[in-house]
């Protein structure tokens, strides 16, 4: 393939998307069985243990990616294929190869690779397995099967006719080599399963739907008490990476905090970062001017004994500043308290209902964490302490939701009851528009409504690999690709200004001012003349250098689009408003400082551009992340009974004059944007000229400035130094005139002063050549003293170095009498260094010179 390779050519026909064999063989269900339609539709809502449908409701992701491998589960076959090595050898013939795996029988519903890529995690309605990856080089073997070990998970939870269907599974990222699986399920049971300790028993579980109590009664909806998702939080310095969010079906929000894996790898910097958040709440507490109460006070003692029980599991030497590393941690068993469950979460304001629906089943939630990789660590911690949390219903309703207070950790004791529930700030609502495309629909009068295919609709998140800022959502009807870029740039800047002692006015009006998400639907997959869809079970974006950065989209029907992604930098985003506002910020900041300093002088007028204004993109012309402007068709095969040409119908009719007006409207956008991008042009060509000219001027300017008058002036300042000499001259006799006329003679202070400093220099310097008593003769007979000294002292020096090793080797062995005579020698020693320093200071006295300390030499031997 070339640089600009087309993946969807080369994976058109690829053999790895051939229907399975419970689909297209003999036996099998037929394409239709694959389809979200009316006649269809009990296929997507209706669950029965005894028989695990090719597509039942629920999540569904099928396709993943590892390295430069592609995985694809089509019924209960696991196949793979090295797209690197077909993108090296063009020529070869495409083919996969088939993982052996005997234990795995179920309907596959969705994969997940492990935080290192090893281990395969295989799902169906109500089993999961987890399958060992070959090593790289597979597609060399010649047998189109490998045969790879294979574990199924939790037989005696998961495999029986009782158990509840599986909601989602997902890798801890903390988990020790990771092995930590987490297997959730409707009836609201987290179960933690370290493959490599035992794949049978759960190491945790956590429950976040309350067993019912005999002989009571509670009024509430079943849909309260099914779970039809869950997701890890994060942050840094906080409880974030130790919480867990379950969404249930009826939209509410749940959380525990803390959980960590039994067995988890947590960096040393985080279990620090997170004590001197505990510890700062607590000095709040203690120095509120406000009474804290009792449950609080406690709150906050279990917070500490938790996070010290954690640091005493690090090894010594890995305190704060050290560099932060990895190392294998539990849960800490000194308070016997079970994490509590918190919520349900407050939604404020409430969220917007869409027009046309009446509010559907939430289906699936992630958290995101957002932070300037370029900026430093401190705008940065200022950011991250803010989360967002996006929630998605099968009516095709996206919440954006701020969590400006997260969850900390609590646990279950009578003194830390506390009612007041967590909450969520609602920033605002999406419509993916599903209602409104099934409204253009006209249904049969006698049948059932379209707007029934929305129950078989289970949107599902996908964040992006590589910029986090982008979040894609793809249910039964297509994709549509969330940027939160302009959402989360305006909230980081209005964040940073507030921390600026900017008032709450001020980010008020930032927030209110902020643009939104922006929404790109990149594909669709229904069809308005056979009012039905293939709904999309697999998303996947590489993440290796060797790959382009694209989007693979698969579908029911086994079909595969890809889309090639553009890698943004964060300058580039130039219409973000955040970059908006600091380039006005700038400015202000430009005028203030114009209008600060002094006025210029008179002269030339400046030169005014013509280009008073930077050119600014159009939007049209503006995508640069490489999605189509407008969704990609990928309709269901047609039957074979079927005619071949298209049915004209009032809804395709509809649909096609839509989308005709909707081509037409782009098609005059960018012809505006053509002519505003040439008469841009045109007034660069004028205003380049006007330059060439004003250059010319200027050039022609500097010539004459260089010839003609350089050499008036140099003149004009010869003329001018000679002036200034003779003004010098005059001034100086003047001086002299008003100097006699003021005091002709010295007064008595001056002639003293003058006496006194010829004195000073006969003393200093000598009243002629050879006069010893100056000090400068002094001092030169006194450095050849010293001089003649130094050889002495330094001599005496080492030897009592020599003396000191001695001591230091011999002091143990030395006997009582050579002791005595070591000190008689020792004291004879000392004796003459004393008659020596007494000379050198009689010798100092005589020149009048003062000595500083002795050297550290004479201590030494006192010592």
């Amino acid at each position: 393939m070339d640089n600009d390779e087309d993946w969807n050519a080369f994976l058109r026909d690829h053999p790895i998307f051939s229907l399975p064999k419970s689909v297209s063989g003999p036996t099998g269900k037929g394409n239709n069985s694959l389809e979200l339609s009316i006649n269809t539709l009990h296929h997507f809502t209706d669950l029965d243990p005894s028989e695990d449908a090719p597509t039942p409701s629920g999540r569904r992701q099928v396709m993943v990616i590892k390295d430069a491998d592609l995985i694809v589960a089509a019924g209960s076959e696991i196949r793979i294929a090295s797209l690197g090595d077909s993108k090296l050898h063009k020529d070869s013939p495409k083919s996969y190869k088939t993982l052996h795996t005997p234990n795995i029988t179920f309907e596959i519903h969705s994969i997940a690779l492990n935080p290192n890529a090893k281990l395969l995690v295989v799902a169906g309605a109500f089993q999961v397995a987890v399958i060992v990856l070959p090593r790289p080089g597979f597609m060399k073997l010649v047998p189109q099967v490998v045969d790879c070990k294979s574990i199924q998970i939790g037989q005696y939870n998961h495999a029986s006719n009782s158990a509840a269907p599986i909601a989602k599974v997902e890798w801890h990222p903390w988990g020790e080599g990771g092995t930590t699986l987490l297997v959730m399920t409707t009836d609201g049971k987290l179960r933690e399963y370290d493959i490599s300790v035992d794949t049978e028993e759960p190491q945790q579980v956590l429950s976040f739907v309350p067993e019912k109590r005999m002989n009571s009664f509670i009024a509430e909806d079943a849909s309260e008490r099914e779970v039809a998702s869950f997701t890890l939080g994060k942050g840094h310095a906080d409880w974030g990476p130790l919480s867990v969010y379950a969404l249930m079906r009826s939209g509410d929000i749940y959380a525990i905090c803390p959980y960590m894996p039994k067995n988890a790898s947590i960096p040393s910097s985080y279990i620090h970062a997170l004590e001197c958040f505990v510890h700062a709440k607590q000095e709040f507490l203690s120095h509120s001017v406000i009474n804290a109460s009792t449950s609080l006070s406690n709150l906050y003692d279990y917070q500490h004994k938790y996070v010290s029980a954690l640091l005493k599991q690090l090894p010594s030497g890995t305190a704060f500043p050290a560099s932060s590393q990895f190392f294998v941690l539990h849960p800490p068993t000194t308070i016997k308290g079970s994490p509590i469950r918190q919520g349900p979460f407050l939604l404020q304001p409430s969220p917007k209902l869409l027009d046309g629906s009446e509010g559907g089943d939430a289906t699936d939630l992630v958290y995101l964490t957002f932070g300037t990789p370029s900026a430093d660590e401190e705008d940065e911690g200022k950011t991250e302490r803010l989360g967002v949390v996006l929630i998605t219903y099968r009516d095709g309703k996206v919440d954006v939701c701020l969590d400006v207070e997260k969850v900390e950790a609590k646990w279950e004791h009578r003194q830390h009851k506390n009612n007041d529930l967590p909450m969520l700030a609602v920033y605002e609502t999406i419509d993916l528009g599903v209602i409104s495309m099934l409204k253009k629909v006209t249904s049969t009068p006698s049948g059932p409504s379209i707007l029934d295919l929305v129950d078989g609709n289970h949107p599902v998140f996908l964040r992006d690999p590589i910029q986090e800022e982008t979040v894609y959502v793809y249910h039964a009807f297509g994709v549509h690709a969330l940027q939160l870029g302009g959402l989360l740039q305006t909230l980081a800047a209005a964040l940073r200004d507030d921390s600026s002692n900017a008032g709450d006015d001020d980010l008020t009006s930032a927030v209110e001012k902020s643009g939104g998400t922006t929404v790109l639907p990149i594909l669709t997959t229904f069809s308005v003349e056979r009012k039905c869809s293939n709904p999309v079970i697999g998303v996947a974006i590489p993440n290796d250098v060797y790959l382009t950065y694209s989007i693979f989209i698969l579908t029911s029907a086994m079909r595969v689009v890809c889309f090639p992604l553009t890698l943004r930098s964060e300058l580039d985003s130039a219409n973000e408003p955040a970059l908006l506002a600091v380039s006005q910020t700038k400015d202000d900041f430009a005028k203030s400082l114009s209008q600060s300093v002094s006025t210029p002088l008179d002269g030339p007028p400046a030169y005014v551009s013509l280009l008073t204004e930077p050119f600014e993109l159009p939007a049209v012309l503006a995508r640069q992340n490489g999605l189509p402007s407008n969704p990609i068709l990928a309709l269901p095969p047609a039957p074979q009974d079927a005619k071949s040409e298209l049915q004209l119908t009032p809804d395709t009719l509809r649909y096609l004059g839509t989308t005709f007006e909707r081509f037409m409207n782009q098609i005059r956008e960018v012809q505006l944007a053509y002519k505003a991008a040439q008469r841009r042009a045109e007034l660069q060509r004028q205003e380049f000229k006007r330059q060439q000219e004003t250059c010319k001027e200027m050039l022609e300017l500097i010539d004459r400035l260089h010839t003609s008058r350089q050499a008036t002036t140099r003149a004009k300042v010869a003329d001018t130094q000679e002036a200034q000499k003779d003004l010098l001259r005059k001034e100086e006799r003047i001086l002299r005139l008003l100097t006699k006329t003021a005091s002709p003679e010295l007064s008595e202070h001056e002639t003293k002063w003058f006496q006194e400093l010829k004195r000073l220099q006969e003393e200093v310097i000598g009243a002629g050549r050879y006069d010893a008593d100056s000090l400068e003769a002094r001092t030169a007979l006194l450095r050849r003293d010293l001089n003649r000294l130094l050889p002495n002292l330094r001599e005496l020096h080492e030897k009592e170095e020599r003396l000191k090793k001695k001591l230091a080797e011999f002091h143990q062995s030395l006997g009582v009498s050579q002791a005595f005579e070591f000190g008689e020698r020792s004291n004879a020693e000392r004796s003459k260094i004393s008659r020596l320093e007494t000379d050198i200071q009689r010798l100092a006295e005589r020149l009048d010179m003062s000595l500083g300390r002795p050297p550290a030499l004479h201590e030494t031997y006192k010592s």
